[in-house]
Formats: structure tokens, C-alpha cells, sequence
């Protein structure tokens, strides 16, 4: 076997090299019941998967930061600004009544900057192990890009949604609540709460479809 057969034999088994757990028989077992779909619905489950999983790191790293190092306190009133021209410059977050410069900012930031991380490499080697020998950098970047809109689009869904879905669905689960809770008194914030709740829920359904079927044929489109 000369060089030239050596390396293309050793791309092909880098490339065919997957990660295995065990939620893989589990998928293959319904994926099987799809036909000739079987393939695709694997990805699609698996992916569904990773999305949990970047949930998790999400939550988890925002509630170790807030824990830690970066209270939900605004950067712009902390001793740092006091009695300065630039605390006055600064304060955005009570011109706009918005915590535009917060702590609460960065660590959301730096948890879905660590979800979409993440969520790449899992995809990369669970998902599409096929498709590593390719452009890494290039794929983060279609990745993350597609990862950025949608969780722009959901935050966009659930601010406008809110406060119109909670009025409309409270009513209807009121006798439920109320075997429950028989002095359950129905007020707006508990309607937006509920409203924001199921507009979350369907805002991640809708997202997680939509970074799917992006990713698959964008990001990794070469892959058959």
C-alpha cells in the first residue's frame, strides 16, 4: 500500500470515527421505524439531544456566575463609577429603565457563548462525525452565526409574547389550578408569567427546528 492509499485510508477512519453513549440505541431504535428516513430522523434526535445538553451548560453557567463572581448587580452604579463623569455617561440601563450594562448581561453572554461551544462539538462528533475532516473554523462560524439568530428571534417571541398569550390561556387553566389552589386569584403578573413560560416553550420548539434544518443544510450540507 503506497503513501498516497495510506493517507485517504487514514482520512476515511478519522472521518468514521463517532462517539458513542448510550442514548444511541435508544435513538437507532426508533430511527429504524422512519425507512428510508432513518438517517436523518437519527440526526435529527440527536440533535434534539444536544440541545438539552446546551440548555444545561446554558442555565448552569449563568447560575455559577450569578453564584460567584458576577451578582446581578449593575456594573455602571458599583463603587467603580461613583462620583465620576463617566458613571453619568454610563447609565443607560436607568436612562432606557433596561439593565443594558449589567452583570446579568455578561454572565447571560458568556453562558450562551459556552452553550454554543458546546453544542458545536457535540454536533461535530456526535451528529455529523462525517463532516470533521472539513473546515472547523469555517463551520463554528455558520454555526454560531445560525445559533446568534435564533436565540435573537426566541428573545424577540417571548418579550412580545408575554403579555398576550398569558390573558388568553390563564382563563382556560383556572379550574385546573383551582382543584389545586381553590384561592388561586388570578392578577397580571401571574398572567405573564405564565405567558412567558409558553412562549419560551414554543419559542425553543420552533428554534430548535429552525437551528436543525439550518445547520443541516448549510453548515453541513457536504455531509450525505
Amino acid at each position: 500500500m503506497n503513501q498516497s492509499t495510506m493517507t485517504v485510508v487514514e482520512t476515511e477512519a478519522k472521518r468514521n470515527i463517532q462517539v458513542r453513549n448510550p442514548l444511541d440505541l435508544p435513538i437507532e431504535l426508533v430511527a429504524r421505524r422512519f425507512g428510508n428516513k432513518a438517517k436523518e430522523v437519527e440526526r435529527f434526535l440527536r440533535f434534539a439531544v444536544v440541545g438539552v445538553s446546551g440548555a444545561m451548560v446554558d442555565f448552569g453557567v449563568l447560575i455559577i456566575l450569578q453564584a460567584t463572581i458576577l451578582e446581578p448587580t449593575h456594573i455602571f452604579g458599583s463603587h467603580l463609577f461613583h462620583d465620576t463623569a463617566t458613571a453619568n455617561i454610563l447609565h443607560l440601563d436607568e436612562v432606557l429603565n433596561i439593565p443594558v450594562a449589567s452583570n446579568v448581561a455578561i454572565a447571560t453572554s458568556i453562558a450562551f457563548i459556552l452553550a454554543v461551544i458546546s453544542n458545536f462539538i457535540w454536533t461535530q462528533m456526535w451528529v455529523y462525525p462525517e463532516s470533521r475532516a472539513n473546515s472547523m473554523r469555517r463551520q463554528l462560524a455558520q454555526f454560531t452565526l445560525i445559533s446568534v439568530t435564533g436565540g435573537f428571534a426566541r428573545s424577540v417571541w417571548v418579550t412580545t409574547m408575554s403579555f398576550r398569550l398569558g390573558p388568553i390561556i390563564l382563563p382556560t387553566l383556572l379550574p385546573l389550578i383551582h382543584i389545586f389552589n381553590a384561592s388561586y386569584d388570578p392578577n397580571p403578573t401571574a398572567e405573564a408569567k405564565l405567558g412567558s413560560i409558553v412562549a419560551q416553550l414554543i419559542g425553543m420548539a420552533v428554534i430548535m427546528l429552525w437551528n436543525f434544518f439550518a445547520n443541516r443544510y448549510w453548515t453541513y450540507g457536504d455531509v450525505k
